[in-house]
This record gives C-alpha cells, structure tokens and sequence, in this order.
C-alpha cells in the first residue's frame, strides 16, 4: 500500500529514481523492530518517506531537477507537513540519515555526491576518485563505492 502511494506521486511528479528509492526505503523501515510502519496511515507514510528521500537529496533546491518544496510535495500527497516532517524526522533517526547519504543519494547524483568516495587509507579519508586503481577496485569490492570511476 504505502509503495503504491509512493510509486503513483513519484512517477506523477518526480522521477523513477525517487519511486525506485521509496520502494527500497520502506523495505529498509519494514525490516526494522519495533516496526515503525505499523502506527498511523499508509498516505502519512508514503509521504514521509518521499519527505525523507526529499530532504537527503536537496529536493528543495531550485537549481536541481526535479524541484519541488516540502509544502507542495505533502499537499500534492495528501498529508499535513507537520506530520510528513515529523515522521520523517522518525525515518531519519531510524536509518541514521544525513544529507547526501550515499545509500540514500539519487544515483544521477552519485557523480558529485562526496560521501559516496571518501574511503580510508591508512587511517586518512581519500577521495576514491583520484586513488589508484587497485585502490578502487578493492573499495569497490567491499562496497565501499559505488561503482568504478
């Protein structure tokens, strides 16, 4: 139920990335204890969680694409923005989230997205975009980055 809200509103005004990360941040809240998901509606959800994704990956920042301010995403949603903001500052502490979080980040993002490629070397952050190959290959191998630069 809460997928397909999401699902819906993030084809309609959003993107598949957006819907793509609400369907796997629901399956993140749905696996945690005591399940959060279980107290209050299904739309009260969806829209928190779109809130959620909104906030971590700037969706309020005119100069990004797509845009869209949290007032307009809870009422095109359906929900009042104290409750959208309140449950998603509930999803925040719950999966420990910060802005750009590289588990969280729009994959079109990834590119400019810092904390997606500091790694540690030798107990020093490196950016592993700039380190040498055999470096990235193992940071890749143990997920520590997304992809090969």
């Amino acid at each position: 139920m809460i997928t397909g809200i999401t699902d819906e509103f993030c084809r309609e005004h959003l993107n598949e990335e957006y819907a793509d990360l609400s369907r796997k941040m629901a399956a993140a809240l749905s696996r945690k204890r005591p399940l959060p998901l279980e107290s209050g509606r299904a739309r009260s959800w969806a829209a928190s969680i779109v809130y959620a994704l909104a906030r971590v990956n700037f969706l309020s920042d005119k100069s990004r694409e797509p845009y869209m301010t949290t007032g307009e995403l809870c009422e095109r949603i359906g929900v009042s923005q104290s409750n959208a903001s309140s449950k998603s500052r509930e999803i925040w502490s719950t999966l420990d989230l910060v802005q750009l979080h590289p588990d969280w980040c729009l994959p079109s993002m990834l590119d400019e997205n810092p904390l997606a490629w500091i790694v540690e070397v030798n107990g020093l952050p490196v950016d592993a975009r700039v380190a040498p190959r055999e470096v990235q290959e193992e940071a890749y191998r143990l997920g520590l980055i997304p992809y090969l630069p």
